[in-house]
């Protein structure tokens, strides 16, 4: 590898939420980026995104959160009941600032298109319905031959091309996503809760209601999925209702409304995560493609949020490229790590019927944890 320490031009697989928010980070630290997407149109699922408080401090620190605040729905406080009753809060700080909620829910969506505006403002190059198919590192850079045909040279490659990635299956092809045993099933309904409310069926299984704007919420359920089964559209609203058994209170009162299989998104859980070092040479993973998580923390989103901001900070540092990925590395990967294990855990004691076990304190732990600066 070249002892070059300046990093000038960037290439970013994959324009989702970890992508995104690197362009936005990069452009800001005068770093050229340039972003390939393989779909050709941007997709993006019909239900929310809970912004959890060390995600609001960094979406602050990539100057984007005033951008969407007033599309999104701000909350104080993480709210579970369990089967007998009894409540129990996870409260959060005002991690960007006293001006700032500790929360918010916000419809993917609308966050997508604040994401895609600003890193258009800042001129980033976007292409869709390209991605990487091979590369080459040479001395000073990683020649990149791209799905149409063109090619490009780049000082550096960041996969954040998701769980799925093709970055990963090339420079570390023995890292593969597995099927946890869970789905979640998730549906939009009018708003009716003031914060992030979670409901533990007697099974043990978690339901919740998530706001998102002042007319907006939506509905989540796990279940348990050992044959990773797959519907038709026509059967999902049924078989969402289905899951909702045993459930009581407000998740119970709302279970016939889900009629529309359209508006119905079904998730297996997919999860991988690197076991060691995120890069190899110039390229380096971010995200879903180097830590796809469940979402029994809400934290699979914005944790890639952090490592687009962090990988930024790094990359604009003058040091040799290796140096830069290790700090980058030693910032991340026990953070990551813990997000990740805790919350398969989570799912484990879902999957065989442990209703409380440490699961609260587990999250309340990881919360005061990622409070931490990053």
């Amino acid at each position: 590898m070249s002892t070059q320490t300046k990093t000038k031009r960037v290439l970013i697989v994959g324009g989702g939420i970890a992508g995104l928010s690197l362009a936005i980070g990069l452009s800001q630290r005068g770093i050229e980026a340039e972003i390939v997407e393989l779909k050709e149109e941007w997709t993006v699922y019909g239900v929310g995104i809970i912004i959890q408080s060390n995600v609001i401090r960094a979406m602050h620190q990539l100057g984007i959160l005033d951008k969407f605040l007033d599309q999104a729905y701000p909350f104080e406080n993480s709210i579970v009941y369990l089967p007998n009753g009894h409540k129990i809060v996870h409260p959060s700080a005002r991690l960007a600032g006293p001006e700032y909620p500790p929360n918010c829910g916000i419809a993917r969506i609308a966050l997508h298109k604040v994401l895609v505006s600003t890193v258009l403002a800042a001129g980033v190059p976007v292409r869709l319905g390209v991605t990487l198919a091979s590369y080459t590192e040479t001395e000073t850079g990683v020649l990149v031959s791209f799905t149409d045909g063109t090619t490009g040279e780049y000082d550096v490659v960041v996969g954040a091309d998701g769980t799925f990635s093709k970055v990963r299956s090339l420079v570390f092809p023995d890292v593969k996503p597995h099927f946890t045993g869970q789905a979640v099933w998730r549906y939009n309904f009018r708003r009716q809760v003031e914060d992030l409310t979670n409901y533990i069926g007697p099974k043990g299984l978690a339901a919740g209601l998530c706001p998102l704007s002042d007319e907006l919420m939506y509905m989540y359920v796990t279940s348990f999925e050992p044959d990773r089964p797959r519907y038709e559209e026509n059967e999902l609203a049924e078989q969402m209702r289905i899951r909702l058994d045993g459930f009581t209170g407000p998740v119970a009162a709302l279970k016939e409304q889900i009629t529309d299989g359209a508006g119905v998104v079904y998730r297996p859980m997919q999860v991988v995560f690197i076991p060691e070092k995120w890069h190899k040479g110039r390229v380096i993973l971010i995200g879903d493609a180097a830590h796809s998580t469940t979402p029994h923390m809400g934290q699979g989103a914005g944790i890639s949020v952090e490592d687009a901001l962090v990988l930024a900070d790094e990359l604009s540092k003058d040091a040799p490229l290796e140096a830069k990925f290790e700090q980058f590395m030693r910032r991340r990967y026990e953070r990551c790590k813990a997000v990740c294990e805790r919350s398969e855990q989570i799912g484990k004691w879902e999957m065989t019927g442990v209703v409380d076990g440490d699961r609260h304190a587990l999250v309340g732990r990881t919360l005061q944890e990622l409070a931490q600066p990053i």
